[in-house]
């Protein structure tokens, strides 16, 4: 063979091997990637123990045992029902998504502390099945409407109905678990208030912040008016539904944060002229007491949607997003923590980061938990009455607000900082890039939970992992990423 023609079918034979060595390990990684057409979330990822001996059983107690007292009599009832419709918003503007009841945001869902709270779920329009969330409630593990992990979607025509006591007073808001991503943006979603046995005075209100495709809204408008004399408290809980950071300050009148996420903050201080961080299914409640000058008051979200607090006439300017913002770990007074985060049973990390690859199939640049891809995530096993300690770190390039479902934990440190405010408790934590949180709670709510970022969107893209009490198990099977 001339040599011309054995140099250009050497060239050829190496050029088709360089081919074969990209993509034949890029091959390997899609199909590996690729998930079941339906499988169980115990059947996947990694179990962590927390530096504890245990077991990862598939064979224990159904997770749709653990329920409110069947025999038990609800205190409250509620209808709701979910249709994908156009409406108008209080802004006077058309939005194509959902409703629950005909409206959007849902109705307000009232109780009082202790009360046995049942909702019958019925899906009458909406094609993709629906379940609901009780974001921040910690139900039993079968009310917590995760579907494909905690129950089957709600399809068209059929009705589910969902049973917890209202164990603990605050602000919680419920939304959609199926398809969140786009179902909550499109108004799947209403406020709930679980008043103390002891009823607070003054004006109570909800300030729920929503973004549908655009239009900024309070409660469904743009701006609300509510009624409040001079000299009188009123209590704001601000519920942020969106998927980003939001901001909320008062002009008018020096405030307290009187509770994140339902919990109430130890001897909360005064505060003025400042910012109050809001994450992403975040709740603050702002009190404060009206001028007695007869003077109005705004509470404004983002700047862009307000309430007005004062007589029918009220008058209240906008002012701009003050420059100091809220430091929680250092806000409020100490108070016993009710655990000993020094003797945690079980500790975990949760490290965020970002890379290339596959998820079942479809390349991207996907979150990664502890260094590894969706389904490869950990599985964080405790048992019941564990006092778990978690360090969650984020050098992903963005900020994530992680939510734990079922539990409230204790914030410990962030950077390295001790806490030294009051107690602060959440279920939804803003961890900035760069920041680690350490935190802590009780394993004292039996189940198989969620635990991730409430930027739904990253939820999709893999950013969860999940806490699994040893010896439980689920009926329920997923397709594809739970949401």
């Amino acid at each position: 063979m001339p040599e011309p023609k054995r140099r250009t079918r050497l060239r050829l034979i190496v050029g088709c091997l360089a081919v074969a060595l990209i993509v034949a390990p890029l091959a390997w990684f899609w199909n590996a990637s690729r998930l079941p057409a339906s499988f169980q979330i115990t059947d996947m990822g990694r179990p962590d123990f927390g530096g504890h001996a245990g077991h990862h059983d598939h064979a224990g107690r159904s997770l749709t045992s653990f329920t409110a007292d069947p025999a038990r009599p609800a205190d409250v009832t509620v209808k709701l029902v979910a249709r994908k419709e156009k409406f108008t918003l209080g802004t006077g503007k058309r939005f194509d998504g959902y409703t629950l009841n005909g409206q959007s945001p849902g109705p307000l869902i009232q109780a009082v502390q202790g009360q046995l709270v049942e909702v019958t779920l019925v899906n009458e329009t909406v094609p993709d099945g629906i379940t609901l969330h009780w974001h921040g409630i910690d139900v039993p593990n079968a009310a917590d409407g995760v579907a494909g992990v905690t129950q089957d979607a709600v399809a068209t025509g059929q009705h589910y109905v969902y049973r917890f006591v209202a164990g603990q007073a605050g602000t919680f808001w419920y939304h959609s678990h199926r398809l969140s991503h786009h179902q909550v943006a499109g108004g799947l979603l209403g406020p709930i208030v679980i008043a103390p046995k002891t009823p607070l005075s003054g004006v109570d209100t909800v300030a729920l912040h929503h973004l549908y495709g655009g239009n900024r809204t309070v409660n469904g408008l743009a701006e609300q008016s509510v009624l409040a004399a001079p000299g009188q408290s009123v209590r704001v809980r601000v519920i942020n539904t969106d998927n980003g950071l939001l901001s909320a300050w008062v002009a008018g009148a020096p405030f307290q944060v009187a509770a994140i996420d339902g919990t109430e903050v130890n001897e909360p201080g005064t505060v003025d002229n400042v910012a109050v961080p809001v994450p992403a299914g975040g709740r603050a409640d702002l009190e404060l007491t009206m001028p007695a000058d007869g003077g109005s008051v705004r509470v404004q979200l983002a700047g862009a949607v307000s309430i007005v607090l004062g007589s029918t006439a009220a008058v209240a300017p906008t002012v701009p997003r003050p420059k100091a913002t809220l430091d929680l770990l250092s806000y409020g007074k100490p108070a016993a923590l009710g655990l000993e985060p020094a003797n945690a049973t079980r500790t975990f990390r949760y490290d965020i980061g970002r890379r290339p690859g596959f998820i079942d199939g479809r390349p991207g640049l996907f979150w990664t938990v502890n260094g590894h891809l969706y389904p490869d995530i950990p599985m964080f096993m405790v048992t019941e009455g564990d006092i778990v300690r978690m360090t969650i770190s984020n050098g992903s390039g963005e900020t994530h607000p992680m939510h734990l479902h079922g539990h409230h934990a204790v914030v410990l440190a962030r950077d390295g900082v001790a806490a030294t405010g009051s107690p602060w408790w959440t279920d939804s934590l803003e961890v900035g890039n760069g920041e680690s949180y350490e935190i802590a709670f009780v394993a004292d709510n039996p189940g198989l939970w969620m635990d991730h970022c409430h930027n739904l969107p990253h939820a999709t893209e893999g950013l969860m992992a999940h806490v699994m009490y040893e010896g439980v198990s689920t009926p329920f099977r997923l397709q594809g990423v739970p949401e």
